[in-house]
């Protein structure tokens, strides 16, 4: 197989159109589809061509990636695709997916002659727009050439987490990662929400943590989405981190964890959600502090 593919991205969200753009500009023909069409639209003036169906994206693909909503959206869209899928093409899925469901998507693709790949991604809108995303993969060596070019053009650093995509080990990893996130996410909310309570300057806090070991880059920059009211357009949407939460969450009590703040984040997200808030960064949970959808004008 040749460096230059033809690869069909099924979901053209924030994370799947940025991907679908890179890896245009890596030369790769890119065939995309999304469930609202319109939403796909402007990636033709990439040189992507938008498809009407799964299965008009997927015709000739060498590799398909998809990057939908959750497992069973990505199991439904492949069944459509399933009259045009080529035996023998890479599949990379990087729908953020609970483990069970992994186990499912591999059957499908086993079923189908498909070579596949568990390769969730970590990053939000800028890095995966800058191609620039980490990609955690569990797939067979002997296949990795195939699918290599492809990470390559949409991210700037791959983990291998195992031979077996099956096994769902780069989807557990993700699911760690992603509980630290939201962990962190919902911390830096909580501090600008208390802050407002107490009448505190949120910078005093920052100015006292600054260049110790509970200095973060990352309460910064989200805190100051807020702080700047730039949530809008969205690195990550408070549903959709709304639903990992609760992915992780059923993970830990599924192998006996109890996950108490990622439980506590889910809540607070989906709160947030009924807002209003659902389509902004998900550090607008700091919302969720207050009983109404915003905080006072005298707040931060």
């Amino acid at each position: 197989m040749t460096d230059n593919l033809t690869v069909s991205v099924l979901g053209t969200g924030i994370m799947g159109a940025a991907m679908a753009r890179n890896l245009a500009r890596a030369g790769h023909t890119v065939r995309a589809w999304n469930r609202t069409r319109a939403k796909a639209e402007p990636l033709a003036a990439d040189g992507v061509h938008v498809a009407g169906t799964p299965a008009e994206a997927v015709e000739g693909a060498d590799v398909v990636l998809t990057m939908l909503h959750d497992g069973p959206a990505a199991l439904e869209v492949m069944r459509l695709a399933a009259p045009a899928l080529r035996e023998g093409a890479a599949w990379v899925q990087s729908t953020t997916a609970c483990i069970e469901a992994v186990g499912d998507l591999a059957a499908f693709a086993h079923a189908h002659g498909l070579v596949f790949f568990d390769a969730p991604v970590l990053g939000t809108r800028q890095p995966a727009e800058a191609g620039r995303l980490t990609v955690l993969a569990a797939g067979p060596p002997a296949g990795r050439a195939a699918v290599t070019p492809v990470l390559e053009a949409v991210g700037v650093r791959t983990v291998w987490t195992g031979e077996d995509g099956a096994e769902g080990s780069a989807t557990r990893l993700k699911l760690v990662a992603n509980s630290w996130v939201l962990a962190a996410t919902a911390a830096a909310g909580e501090v600008l929400a208390l802050s407002q309570a107490l009448g505190v300057d949120p910078h005093a806090f920052f100015d006292l943590i600054e260049g110790g070991p509970l200095d973060m880059g990352y309460l910064k920059a989200k805190t100051a989405l807020v702080l700047d009211e730039r949530l809008s357009p969205a690195q990550f949407a408070v549903t959709t981190a709304a639903k990992d939460a609760r992915l992780i969450v059923e993970a830990g009590r599924a192998n006996g964890v109890r996950l108490d703040v990622a439980a506590a984040s889910a809540e607070r997200l989906e709160r947030a959600a009924a807002q209003g808030h659902g389509d902004e960064d998900m550090v607008a949970a700091y919302f969720a502090s207050f009983d109404d959808a915003a905080p006072s004008d005298d707040g931060v």
